[in-house]
């Protein structure tokens, strides 16, 4: 039977919190039979064996675009919707059809490479040199940044590192770049280090959950230091129409709104 709640998934306060902070937490955003579904497609095309440590020879995987039942069923979850329109704006972003990139972070010592801090840039992708990609201050592109927990992931599971409330910093950097925005390699030359006294949150949680990022969220990836691998997906929200940093505030998006405030506190 399906569910007559209409409750919305995120409150007031989890709003003022994604403003404010750049994240929330949906807890049971999908549900965990998807999620252990899911797991086992992704075990498959590892070529690792579940059972076997031995097996484990890299400390991450890259899998990708998965439009498998489980994977269709996590991202067009209604609580996950919900929780879009009241973050986004109702019919100002795209439904999910894949998942986009599983980066499979398996225990080891071993350095995984990709552990710096960044944003997920989010246009430009034609120039071969993915440190040329780009964004924006209407963060053209993309809507949200998503973490889709798909295994429980503990404080030594590789859990992503946040930079709580860096998404305004980021805001007020590309601003004065106007519409072409700044590359990946100009943030990185001189933004993500005007980030580093920010508090640092690991995006942990049990199977199922999402956290739901502003796109100008600073994050990075760790070492793994568990005993379990872990498995998540970090597709972008696509958006439908581009943000409009104008939009009186009865009108404007959370998303929107966090701009906006970065921008103010700059004056």
């Amino acid at each position: 039977m399906l569910s007559t709640d209409t409750t919305p998934p995120l409150s007031e306060a989890q709003i003022q919190q994604f403003i404010l902070d750049g994240f929330v937490k949906l807890d049971d955003a999908f549900p965990r039979a998807d999620a252990d579904a899911a797991r086992a497609i992704l075990w498959r095309d590892t070529g690792c064996d579940p059972e076997d440590p031995a097996t484990w020879t890299e400390p991450v995987v890259r899998l990708g675009m998965y439009g498998h039942e489980p994977f269709a069923r996590a991202a067009s979850s209604p609580r996950l919707h919900a929780a879009f329109d009241q973050l986004v704006g109702e019919g100002r972003w795209q439904p999910p059809i894949a998942l986009g990139t599983f980066p499979v972070r398996f225990p080891s010592t071993d350095d995984p490479g990709d552990a710096g801090w960044h944003i997920d840039v989010s246009f430009g992708m034609e120039d071969p040199d993915f440190l040329a990609w780009r964004a924006n201050v209407t963060s053209k592109g993309r809507a949200l940044l998503m973490l889709f927990l798909f295994s429980d992931v503990g404080p030594d599971d590789a859990p992503t590192r946040i930079r709580v409330g860096s998404h305004l910093d980021i805001a007020r950097m590309l601003a004065p770049a106007g519409e072409a925005g700044l590359s990946l390699r100009e943030l990185a030359a001189s933004g993500f280090e005007e980030t580093a006294g920010r508090p640092e949150e690991l995006a942990t949680g049990a199977a199922g959950t999402v956290y739901l990022c502003h796109p100008f969220l600073v994050h990075a990836a760790q070492p793994h230091r568990g005993l379990r691998p872990r498995f998540m997906a970090q597709p972008p929200l696509l958006p439908t129409t581009p943000f409009q940093l104008d939009r009186p505030e009865s009108e404007a998006s959370p998303v929107e709104l966090a701009i906006q405030l970065a921008l103010r506190v700059d004056d």
